[in-house]
């Protein structure tokens, strides 16, 4: 308290002459319509800056909780999307009918660990049998190709990665319908190799590279990345350099389809004659 005291004691002139000069200000602001709609901006700007800055602090805390919002609207669009492919094909538009011709399921998940560095890399994921996750399942995210699944638990699933010596995907061209098969040769995480091309196929460094759909587990379409380097002499057998859409070190939500119609492929193709 006495040193409160002191401290008006002190000051107390300049203080006053504070008080005063705020009763000035206010004075003037509220007798000129000019300074008074001046302060009003300035107040203004500085609270919505205040504000703005606020909100955006705000984003920031709730990004994690967005992504998952994100991830699950894109799920139920990639589920309408398949629907509605499905329904294209068919000649009957019913709710049942669309129900029973859609080919694929997209069912939303997260990585828990991922391996890039090792000739045979695998990934985590957090979905498993609970979630009907099975083996032979395709793994992809917004920007293309991930893996295949290969083995489940309950809860969780093993990912034989892109980046795996035995790992081996129709793929194709985008522009034209000539395909081979994606491998990946162990040098470049980020780059993998387009083998088994016909000879008279055309293509140059650039032309986008996506899914086959050769096979029940990838739908067809999904990209893969682009053509990064083409050899020199072209022989009978030959490999083109991909550059790969995802950057595979670094990987966060992604999307397990479900071919609903796999096994009745199966069971056809293994019909013996």
């Amino acid at each position: 308290m006495q040193q409160l005291l002191y401290f008006l004691q002190k000051y107390k002139n300049f203080l006053f002459f504070l008080f005063l000069e705020i009763i000035a200000v206010a004075l003037m602001i509220n007798n000129h319509s000019f300074h008074r709609s001046k302060f009003i901006s300035s107040t203004n700007f500085i609270t919505g800056s205040f504000y703005e800055n606020s909100a955006n602090f705000s984003e920031y805390l709730h990004l994690k909780t967005r992504n998952k919002e994100l991830a699950e609207e894109n799920m139920l669009l990639k589920n309408k999307i398949a629907k509605y492919y499905s329904a294209i094909d068919s000649v009957k538009t019913t709710t049942d009918t669309l129900n029973s011709n859609q080919e694929f399921l997209y069912t939303k998940g997260k990585i828990i660990n991922n391996s890039y560095k090792n000739a045979n890399n695998f990934i985590t994921i957090n979905k498993g049998g609970n979630h009907g996750i099975t083996s032979e399942m395709a793994v992809i995210n917004n920007k293309g190709i991930i893996g295949i699944t290969d083995n489940a638990s309950n809860r969780y699933a093993r990912v034989q990665s892109i980046l795996n010596s035995k790992s081996s995907i129709n793929a194709s061209f985008k522009n034209n319908n000539y395909y081979g098969t994606l491998k990946w040769n162990g040098d470049n995480y980020n780059i993998a190799q387009l083998t088994d091309i016909p000879r008279q196929a055309i293509f140059k460094i650039g032309d986008t590279i996506i899914t086959g759909g050769k096979s029940t587990i990838f739908p067809k379409g999904i990209p893969i990345g682009t053509i990064n380097e083409i050899p020199n002499k072209l022989s009978a057998s030959y490999n083109i350099d991909i550059k790969l859409f995802n950057d595979m070190a670094n990987l966060g939500h992604i999307y397990i389809i479900t071919n609903l119609h796999k096994e009745e492929i199966k069971s056809v193709e293994n019909t013996n004659e």
